[in-house]
């Protein structure tokens, strides 16, 4: 559980105005800071993130970034904290470095776009293959999550600021959760902590605090994730990646109900009469 002090939030001094009154208090805010990942010596991008769990974000950005296939690929050999925010000194088989310059990022990636700063289209549009999983979840198992999901963010309890990714078994179990200020940083923290784990996330789904955008399909897909559920809106482009990858993608996730985009097949409304029929 976050509290105060922690490395995701800072106390600061504010100015409250409420019902015409106005006083002097401390605040609690989400930290964000720089962190740059640098493989085999090579620069190769600065992410605005929160620092919490930042080993599971270098293996869950790594995979994202199709840098290596799985996390034995990854060594993490530093974790450099300094004044300015924190260097992710990692190293990958000597085969894959080539992939560096194809993912090239110019600029740095702001917490509200995963995708900021990349050299080239053909470095973004690159749809990851087929979720093959023939799993079937119930719908009330998204709504336990979503439940859950909701207790289950301190940082952002303190803040008021944060996005929050979560997996859940196929029952809708709540296991694991990461936050960040950044909406895609949240799942990178997800996958990689999956990944380290060692959790199979063909079993189960992802649950996201925000909407659901083209890397947030994308993330979830080449993860192996058959079924991403979001509170808020997907995009067009979201919604046809998903179609070709083969996941299943539910937006605007709330208590009353959801709506399905692409392959509903894989969520049973009524398991009873699924099964009689």
């Amino acid at each position: 559980m976050a509290k105060a002090g922690t490395p995701g939030a800072v106390s600061r001094p504010v100015l409250r105005q409420r019902n015409g009154r106005a006083e002097h208090a401390r605040d609690l805010i989400a930290t964000e800071i720089p962190v740059a990942f640098v493989y085999n010596d090579i620069p190769f991008a600065v992410m605005m993130a929160t620092p919490d769990d930042i080993e599971d974000f270098a293996v869950g950005f790594s995979l994202g970034e199709g840098l290596i296939a799985n996390m034995h690929e990854l060594a993490v050999e530093a974790v450099e904290t300094s004044l300015e925010g924190i260097t992710l000194r990692l190293r990958i088989p000597v085969e894959r470095v080539t992939l560096l310059a194809d993912r090239q990022r110019n600029l740095q990636g702001r917490s509200g776009c995963g995708l900021c700063g990349t050299a080239s289209i053909e470095a973004v549009l690159r749809p990851p293959l087929p979720v093959a999983t023939d799993a079937l979840i119930e719908s009330a198992a998204l709504d336990r999550a979503l439940r859950a999901l909701h207790d289950r963010q301190p940082l952002n309890a303190l803040t008021g600021a944060t996005h929050a990714a979560g997996w859940a078994d196929a029952a809708g179990d709540l296991k694991l959760v990461r936050e960040d200020v950044g909406r895609h940083n949240a799942l990178d923290k997800l996958i990689g902590a999956l990944v380290r784990a060692h959790c199979e996330p063909a079993t189960g789904f992802a649950v996201i605090t925000s909407r659901a955008s083209y890397e947030m399909v994308m993330k979830a897909a080449q993860a192996g994730i058959p079924l991403l559920v979001a509170i808020s809106a997907p995009t067009a482009l979201a919604i046809a990646l998903a179609e070709s990858a083969a996941l299943t993608l539910v937006g605007f996730a709330r208590d009353d109900g959801h709506v399905v985009y692409s392959h509903p097949q894989r969520l049973l409304v009524n398991p009873t009469k699924a099964s009689a029929a």
